[in-house]
């Protein structure tokens, strides 16, 4: 064991996606002096991962065998050509298929024969390292499944050029070190909002008393007049709030693009090790269900598999700092089904498929877990946004409009919205969440100086 490390386990936001010059948290974090020595390589930010970081895996089969990379390799190169080829269907008045995962499906049964061979058939591994792609762009986007993105807008995000890098200190490093520039008390932490009443006419107590067109009323009674007010809750409170959280409620038009949006769970599960069972080099342990197939339907029982919904660990570098840790992902109703579990429930079937792929029964269970409930939690309800079926960029456009709607308002601006569910071309990225952040104050900004 480790007893030096700091154990940092970074719940939410892991990586900075795309460090390059183009990505202004790489920019905040460079310019404050945050990031490790070989994060801010040149070379490193010339890498295009196209939003999957190249890392030195190791691919572990259900059978309990360690699965032969060519033909892994193989398989996810065909993935990644058909998501690619997705991008030809923007702006396209036709798509094939309104979903990514339904273009993607019938583009591999098309691709691929359908099967004769029996066990040893090649292309049933080739089918069921196709269907792992499928969860592991489930987590990317942040959804239940893939049939549920729309295909024409998919190519709409933008990925930046660059080789995925962390903190070493954690996430938070980068908003303590923005909070300490404010002025003290400027922030206040555990303050709730109950409702945002606006388009009103609230009065400040004393003589020369100004009217405001906003009032934030906290969950402990306080409140606080405005004139502008930034929203940046998570769209998945805004999909369960919206109607009660603003007063008066918002404009259809903007309530109809908080509906159609997709908005969804990815979470992380920590196991810490006495000692590793995976090679120092290893940087990803991915797992593949061998009997699994994109073109069958996924058995739909979450009590007995909800486990197969994983794609594998990460391996926390370097385990100086953080002991033997793996970070498991899981995305979608599976993910949403392991937040209601115990810990000691999540320990149990983590070890049982830790057991199956290495094929070793008397494997170690982990010593500690610790996993992030992003559905269960209150004021997000699931991890980031998605363009769904039934949505298109555009509807991402009309949720960061500010309102009133009007832009001849004598009191403009009343509520302006950023995160990261705003930003037409990074959603789902913390750069996102900032851009849009920026782009909000520059709004107020240029009010003020007019």
């Amino acid at each position: 064991s480790l007893p030096a490390a700091s154990g940092l386990a970074e719940m939410g936001a892991h990586w900075i996606h795309g460090p390059s010059p183009g990505n202004p948290v790489f920019c905040l974090a460079s310019r404050y002096g945050l990031l490790g020595p070989e994060a801010a390589r040149e070379e490193n930010q010339q890498v295009e991962a196209g939003g999957h970081p190249p890392m030195p895996s190791v691919t572990y089969g259900s059978s309990g065998k360690v699965l032969n990379p060519k033909a892994v390799r193989e398989a996810r190169d065909l993935f990644y050509a058909l998501l690619a080829s997705t991008r030809a269907f923007q702006g396209s008045k036709e798509p094939p298929w309104p979903s990514v995962g339904q273009y993607v499906r019938a583009e591999i049964a098309r691709t691929i024969p359908t099967m004769a061979g029996g066990e040893e058939d090649p292309r049933r591994l080739q089918l069921a390292v196709l269907a792992a792609c499928l969860k592991l762009e489930c987590c990317i986007s942040g959804t239940h499944s893939m049939d549920l993105v729309a295909l024409e807008p998919f190519g709409e995000y933008v990925s930046l050029p660059g080789l995925d890098c962390t903190f070493p200190g954690g996430y938070s490093s980068l908003s303590e070190r923005l909070l300490s520039d404010l002025p003290e008390g400027t922030v206040l932490l555990n303050k709730a909002v109950r409702t945002i009443q606006w388009q009103g006419s609230f009065r400040e107590e004393g003589d020369d008393a100004r009217v405001f067109p906003v009032r934030v009323e906290c969950e402990d009674g306080d409140f606080f007049l405005a004139d502008h007010v930034i929203i940046t809750v998570p769209l998945g409170f805004l999909k369960e709030r919206h109607q009660e959280f603003f007063q008066p409620p918002l404009p259809e038009r903007k309530a109809e693009a908080i509906r159609h949006l997709g908005f969804g769970t990815n979470n992380k599960i920590f196991l810490e090790f006495e000692e590793p069972f995976w090679e120092p080099h290893q940087q990803l342990l991915e797992v593949v269900w061998e009997d699994e197939s994109p073109l069958e339907e996924p058995s739909t029982d979450l009590e007995t598999s909800w486990f197969k919904k994983l794609i594998g660990f990460v391996v926390l570098q370097p385990p100086e700092q953080h002991g033997h840790v793996l970070c498991g992902f899981i995305a979608g109703k599976e993910s949403e089904h392991m937040e209601t579990l115990s810990d000691a429930e999540v320990l149990s079937a983590m070890t049982r498929v830790l057991r199956t792929v290495t094929g070793n029964p008397s494997l170690p269970a982990p010593r500690s877990v610790l996993r992030s409930r992003w559905h269960s939690a209150p004021y997000t309800r699931g991890s980031y946004s998605y363009v769904a079926v039934g949505s298109s960029g555009d509807d991402i456009d009309v949720l960061a409009q500010p309102l009133p709607e009007d832009p001849r308002d004598p009191r403009p601006l009343q509520l302006l919205f950023a995160g990261e569910a705003t930003h037409r071309t990074f959603y789902s990225t913390t750069h996102g969440a900032l851009l849009s952040g920026w782009r909000e104050a520059e709004r107020l900004n240029q009010l003020f100086q007019a």
